[in-house]
């Protein structure tokens, strides 16, 4: 660390009658990160997963700008308030603004956006290119019948005006295209967050393989995709809200114990 990049502290993130919920948000989020590196998810240094911290406060964690996603720990994560000011900076490194534009806007919105997630993937960038967007073609992509908002591009999310516009798009649906731009997921917990995007670039790639395939394609009727995205509702909210096992992010978390070593030993 340089002279340069010296830790900022203004507000200490742990909250003296939660400090294991907020290490667990920690770990969670950095393991997010590692996850998306894993998957060929990431964008470089660009694009974010934010979380809010448990204790009822505007408290919201985030990486520090300029490190790849492979790098992020539980340690290194930078705090931030809803307005994107720095409380909390170990690495001295900052965030990135236009970033947390796009993170603050849902974060102020909705409540139950616990962590909101946000790549600019291939498979994805192309989806949010087409003008019809998704296709229930699947059965990963039916989950998302009814679920699915879509956002105009705008330019670089520099402009804090765009937050309104931005929410109002969203509305209540946990996962949004944004045009032109890639793609967004908002979830009950950083699992929850996790699993939609990692099933919503399965639907975006398995959508562009079967149109560059060329043959005749079968489309499930509408009553179909409906109630397969309602099998898939319920199954998020047998883990969200009635609390079962988080079977999928739990063997996820497992992956990093063998490839991420350094990870847990961060942790």
């Amino acid at each position: 660390m340089n002279a340069a990049s010296q830790p900022i502290v203004t507000e200490r993130d742990t909250d003296p009658a939660e400090p294991e919920a907020v290490q667990a948000m920690r770990v969670d989020l950095a393991a997010a990160y590692r996850l998306i590196h894993r998957l060929g998810l990431d964008d470089s240094i660009y694009t974010h997963i934010s979380a809010r911290l448990p204790g009822g406060g505007h408290r919201f964690l985030i990486n520090p700008y300029g490190m790849r996603f492979e790098e992020v720990t539980p340690d290194n994560l930078v705090t931030v308030d809803i307005d994107g000011q720095v409380l909390e900076d170990p690495m001295g490194l900052g965030i990135n603004p236009a970033g947390f534009t796009i993170h603050s806007a849902i974060h102020a919105a909705r409540h139950d956006a616990v962590c909101v997630l946000h790549t600019h993937t291939v498979a994805g960038v192309a989806v949010s290119c087409q003008e019809e967007g998704l296709l229930p073609l699947n059965q990963w992509s039916m989950q998302f019948t009814g679920r699915l908002a879509y956002h105009a591009y705008e330019g670089i999310a520099l402009d804090l005006d765009e937050r309104q516009r931005l929410v109002a798009d969203l509305g209540d649906k946990p996962v949004m295209v944004l045009r032109n731009h890639g793609l967004l997921t908002c979830g009950r917990t950083v699992g929850e967050a996790f699993r939609l995007m990692h099933n919503m670039e399965r639907s975006c790639r398995a959508q562009l393989a079967i149109q560059g395939a060329g043959a005749p394609v079968i489309r499930p009727s509408a009553a179909v995709a409906a109630k397969t995205a309602g099998q898939y509702a319920a199954g998020y909210d047998r883990v969200v809200v009635q609390g079962a096992p988080d079977n999928e992010w739990a063997a996820f978390k497992r992956m990093l114990a063998r490839t991420d070593p350094d990870f847990f030993a961060a942790a």
